[in-house]
């Protein structure tokens, strides 16, 4: 994107604020990915992705996972047959329904969530810390200013912010299996 002046000859603040946002979304892909360090081995981004929409939703069926996820139910199929292979994840039959099966975290699969997310909390926590508390105010302005035009609802209020999912929601674009 080009960088434009106004008639004051000042670059325009859509260019400033987009360059912003990228580098604070390389700082978060960052952070995001230390928090997964203990877990890499077992679990890729993609399906940490997943096993937060399973955390956030409960029991859910495989066609209604992967349009949450925006992949193929194949694709879908794979992450979660990895995931019960690594003990993260089961299906169960649909009491509703017992010609569907249902997807839901195992108990190893809600506290590696709980794990990663933990991490991601402290890290982030870290950093906020080294603003002054005007800073804090004119960020949280900023970003929830941000999250509202991007369509983001609002994260719920936790006493305890190492239990909040601080994943990827499930209207995020697409991204395929590692």
């Amino acid at each position: 994107m080009p960088e434009r002046e106004d008639p004051a000859g000042t670059m325009d603040d859509v260019d400033r604020v987009t360059r912003s946002v990228l580098t604070a979304s390389r700082l978060l892909v960052a952070v995001s990915a230390r928090s997964l360090a203990a877990v890499e081995e077992r679990v890729t981004l993609p399906q940490f992705r997943m096993l937060v929409v399973l955390s956030t939703r409960g029991a859910t069926k495989l066609v209604t996972l992967a349009d949450l996820l925006q992949v193929a139910p194949s694709t879908a199929m794979r992450m979660v047959d990895r995931l019960i292979a690594a003990g993260l994840a089961d299906r169960q039959p649909n009491p509703g329904n017992r010609r569907e099966t249902l997807l839901r975290l195992t108990a190893e699969g809600r506290r590696t969530v709980t794990d990663v997310t933990a991490r991601r909390s402290v890290a982030i926590a870290e950093i906020v810390e080294r603003l002054s508390p005007a800073q804090r105010r004119a960020l949280i302005e900023a970003l929830e200013a941000f999250n509202e035009a991007g369509g983001e609802p609002p994260a719920p209020v936790r006493d305890d912010m190492t239990g909040f999912p601080l994943g990827w929601t499930a209207d995020l674009p697409a991204i395929g299996d590692a």
